[in-house]
């Protein structure tokens, strides 16, 4: 019951220097003390934490299985590999990097198919004219199952692709396609159009705890420590601090331009003239235009490094699923 907190992370490519920058801005650096080609390593000043090199895809098994508590990994293979994903593990939070979107593409010459339930009459026609299945090429075959049980449609013969999946209808091997895209310039390339209602899932890397490991109370803490962290960089890069030098006549309208702006006075109202509001970088703007209305006067704008609340989201929501599990 003394299990340390195993994180797995990418092991090469764009996905780790990616997820190694995202936790660099947390003040969290993976160490590996025989180099790039360790594929153990820690984090250089958290105890209790090690840390797994793996390609995304074992990440997923091994998040499903519980031999790692948390993994760098994304939502796409998560939902293709794990059949029972929501009780099996946690999306925490999204990171920003790792963006793409599981698609249904289809030749950009069916020019009157555009939705998925256009798809019946063309599985129809090929099964009157042909006397076959509708052929759909993707590495996501239990993705595209469920996508397509949801729009009723039944009649087609998944085909596993190996390879470059968008090359498969022009080479014949399939009609249509499901797979993964960023800029959709590649199908554009090859003549392939998404169909409007096929966008099956926007992904993109995720940080998941497994709640199958042995969350051990050693793990739990090692958890808390490193989502505390994660946690601050957020709320501080979302995050402004104002400060204003403000008449105390006009103190009582404060309450409530923070409440409408969804801002906090974090050291209450001021006993003095200098206020100092904390509040959302996309609303920083209308905090100064309100204190303004209130005549305040030297506005100054500034940022955090980090900025660590007394309780942080990261850490419940793990709690809570954990409690759950």
């Amino acid at each position: 019951m003394t299990a340390p907190l195993i994180l797995a992370v990418p092991s090469k490519g764009r996905l780790q220097e990616n997820a190694a920058a995202f936790f660099a801005r947390a003040g969290l650096v993976f160490t590996q003390s025989r180099g790039a080609r360790d594929y153990r390593g820690t984090l250089a000043g958290v105890p209790d934490v090690e840390v797994a090199f793996l390609s995304a895809s074992e990440i997923v098994s091994q998040l499903a299985s519980g031999t790692v508590h948390l993994g760098i990994t994304g939502e796409d293979l998560v939902r293709e590999q794990i059949a029972d994903a929501d009780s099996t593990v946690e999306l925490l939070t999204p990171l920003g990097f790792g963006n793409a979107n599981v698609v249904v593409a289809v030749p950009q010459a069916w020019i009157d198919v555009r939705t998925m339930a256009d798809l019946d009459e063309v599985a129809a026609d090929l099964r009157a004219r042909h006397g076959r299945k509708m052929r759909v090429a993707t590495k996501y075959v239990n993705l595209t199952r469920r996508f397509f049980a949801n729009h009723g449609i039944a009649d087609y013969l998944i085909v596993e692709s190996l390879g470059a999946t968008e090359g498969a209808p022009g080479a014949g091997s399939a009609e249509l396609i499901v797979d993964i895209t960023t800029t959709g310039t590649t199908l554009a390339a090859n003549a392939l159009k998404i169909l409007d209602d096929g966008v099956m899932l926007r992904s993109e890397a995720n940080l998941v705890a497994s709640l199958k490991a042995p969350w051990t109370d050693r793990a739990r803490a090692a958890a808390t420590a490193v989502l505390t962290r994660i946690a601050a960089e957020e709320e501080a890069r979302t995050s402004r601090e104002v400060r204003a030098s403000l008449h105390p006549n006009q103190v009582s309208g404060l309450s409530a331009l923070m409440q409408n702006l969804g801002a906090s006075l974090p050291y209450g109202l001021p006993q003095g003239r200098e206020v100092v509001v904390h509040c959302k970088a996309g609303t920083v703007f209308e905090v100064v235009a309100g204190l303004q209305a209130l005549d305040a006067q030297d506005i100054s704008v500034s940022t955090f490094d980090y900025l660590f609340r007394s309780t942080n989201a990261l850490s419940e929501k793990l709690l809570r699923c954990l409690a759950r599990a």
